[in-house]
């Protein structure tokens, strides 16, 4: 098993499925009980954590490059689209929207913002709702911000012009 080993390098941006984007500080080695693993270690600055993946592990766990500029655009006309909400219990639908999330997927988790945003004209959002939809806002937003270098708000008010347009129409 000697593929290549280091896909993702020092000051690269990466996402990280169940945490969003973050940035490669460094990889370093650690010796956890007698076995010396190579690790990336990983800052998520706007959550002031840092975590360390094991680099034999990264992709496995679906660690990943940022997204294409052709994915970001594909994701904002994922949020021009229709919601889809089904019918089944909220139970039910809000698993699915934590896993779409934590899929690291910038096109599944552009579908939970679509499907949970809400227009000033249209019926309140439970609290577990609003939870699930800034959560995916944020990742969305986190990774257009650092695809087009890094400006969260620029990337927050496109987000949401993009949202805007559709109650538009």
């Amino acid at each position: 098993m000697t593929k290549k080993k280091l896909d993702f390098r020092p000051n690269e941006f990466v996402v990280y499925p169940a945490h969003g984007v973050g940035q490669i500080v460094s990889v370093e080695e650690q010796e956890v009980a007698g076995i010396t693993l190579e690790l990336f270690v990983i800052s998520f600055e706007k959550d002031k954590m840092t975590l360390r993946v094991p680099t034999h592990k990264a992709t496995e766990i679906g660690m990943r490059a940022l997204s294409s500029p052709d994915v970001i655009t594909h994701a904002m006309k994922t949020l021009k689209g229709k919601a889809k909400v089904k019918r089944a219990m909220w139970s039910r639908r809000a698993q699915e929207y934590e896993q779409k999330i934590n899929s690291g997927d910038l096109i599944a988790i552009a579908e939970v913002v679509r499907d949970l945003h809400r227009t000033d004209d249209q019926r309140e959002q439970s609290y577990s709702e609003r939870q699930l939809y800034e959560a995916a806002l944020e990742r969305l937003t986190r990774e257009v911000a650092a695809v087009s270098g890094g400006d969260e708000l620029a990337a927050a008010k496109q987000v949401g012009d993009v949202l805007d347009s559709r109650v538009a129409a």
